[in-house]
């Protein structure tokens, strides 16, 4: 069995490849792996879902696995991964999971999980959890051992009130599209927004377990660029499945991606002398106008892997207050431990509020290179990514760009993708370049 942990939990077709009996088997190799650390007090577990029609089958898999290795759960239903991860915080929880496969479609799942605190588990607990899997784990509990079950009603209240406590001002005059992606933050996006001051026109958020991401929500920008158009919005605001994402659009529906909210964000921080050490958290795939904006602005940028547990591990490290993802995953840990979608809407909003400035003026600061991005469908993305011809490929394209642009690979950490990305001077010369590499990763691993 290859690894069973992506870059984000563990994620597949629903019952197909993560079947109830998997589920079953992490959430008890989780409780064994977390649990064994502490036991002082009787463990506790958060349990949480986005709407999919899976979750719930799922998330009778979880539970039950949880109940039996001994922990007593708080079922929270329907919420944004980052308010599973703020309640199993201050809930004093010793574990928190999330079933949700983000922004992926809807017939795939995935289990996220959490540690004490609401912080995402290392790579040394998820090799434990894979090991007790594979090998088994021990005994379980019997009679008054077994865990209890209970079920939080007020958990979206308790997380919008936590929210609004991180805003310094009220969103006065801010009108807002925000599409919800029938998913997990369908109430309470719209929520916190109309609580915080703005006026909210509410997109895709009715879920019915069926159409989570279908043609809506942060992959798919046309129905909230279409939409903030007609309302005359001063920006839309755009989540993906589970929340823990936001991409923006201005008010003429031109797209506002994750390096520049983070610009925006880290020069709002730096004004407001929050942001630590002048310092922002980002990752490989950032766009090399991010890195040339902030060093314009005299904030240092300091890169990690692709992966936004990898910025929570450079942040946690450092003690700094701000980092993510190009894809919308922004960190603030100062009131969150993880990506949080809406947290990051509210304060980019904020901002404009603060500044009296559009989304668009603000945006601006970023310049962004030419970036062309292709999924590539491969048999093994792991083989694929390190081919000797692939590699090669890539050599010669940089050799070709020297220093006016770049060229990363890397396998999907979900699916069975190869992502191939050229930034370059032109778009032409990114697509071509990038083009020729997908060709050549196409060969050497075709899909089955």
């Amino acid at each position: 069995m290859g690894r069973l942990f992506g870059t984000d939990g563990v994620r597949g077709r629903a019952n197909a490849d993560l079947t109830p009996e998997l589920a079953m088997a992490v959430a008890i190799a989780a409780a064994q792996a977390l649990f064994e650390r502490d036991h002082s007090h009787a463990p506790l577990a958060v349990v949480g879902r986005d709407p999919r029609a899976s979750g719930e089958m799922l998330e009778a898999a979880v539970v039950a696995g949880l109940t039996s290795a001994g922990a007593n759960v708080v079922r929270v239903g329907v919420l944004p991964t980052p308010a599973v991860a703020y309640l199993t915080g201050v809930l004093s929880a010793d574990i928190g999971v999330m079933l949700s496969a983000s922004h992926n479609p809807m017939p795939d799942n995935g289990i996220k999980l959490f540690a004490a605190g609401g912080h995402k588990i290392p790579d040394d607990v998820e090799d434990e959890i894979e090991r007790l899997i594979t090998e088994g784990t021990k005994h379980r509990p019997t009679g008054a051992g077994v865990g209890r079950v209970t079920d939080l009603a007020d958990g979206e209240d308790r997380y919008v009130r936590h929210l609004l406590t991180s805003l310094p001002a009220p969103l006065v005059e801010l009108t807002v599209v925000v599409d919800c992606a029938n998913g997990a933050a369908s109430s309470a996006a719209p929520e916190a927004y109309r609580r915080a001051g703005a006026h909210v026109i509410a997109i895709n958020a009715d879920p019915d377990g069926l159409n989570i991401n279908e043609d809506c929500g942060s992959n798919h920008l046309e129905q909230l660029r279409a939409a903030v158009v007609e309302h005359g919005a001063d920006l839309g605001i755009a989540h993906d499945g589970d929340a823990d994402r936001c991409l923006a659009v201005t008010a003429d529906g031109t797209e506002v991606d994750g390096d520049q909210i983070m610009a925006v964000l880290a020069l709002a921080m730096r004004d407001a002398g929050q942001l630590t050490d002048d310092t922002l958290v980002a990752t490989v795939m950032s766009n090399l106008g991010l890195k040339i904006a902030m060093a314009d602005a005299g904030i240092r940028l300091l890169e990690t892997r692709v992966g936004d547990r990898y910025v929570l591990e450079e942040l946690r490290a450092k003690g700094l207050a701000l980092g993510g993802e190009q894809s919308g995953h922004i960190v603030m840990p100062a009131f969150a431990t993880t990506g949080d979608g809406v947290l990051t809407a509210l304060h980019l909003m904020g901002r404009m509020t603060g500044t009296g400035r559009s989304l668009a003026d603000l945006a601006s600061v970023v310049h962004r290179l030419p970036q062309v991005l292709i999924n590539v469908p491969v048999g093994d993305r792991a083989a694929a990514a390190k081919a000797a011809q692939v590699l090669d490929a890539a050599k010669q394209v940089e050799a070709e760009l020297g220093g006016t642009g770049r060229v990363l690979l890397r396998p999907s950490g979900t699916e069975q993708l190869v992502r191939v990305m050229v930034e370059a001077a032109t778009l032409e010369i990114a697509r071509e370049a990038a083009e020729r590499i997908a060709g050549i990763v196409r060969t050497v691993s075709p899909t089955r």
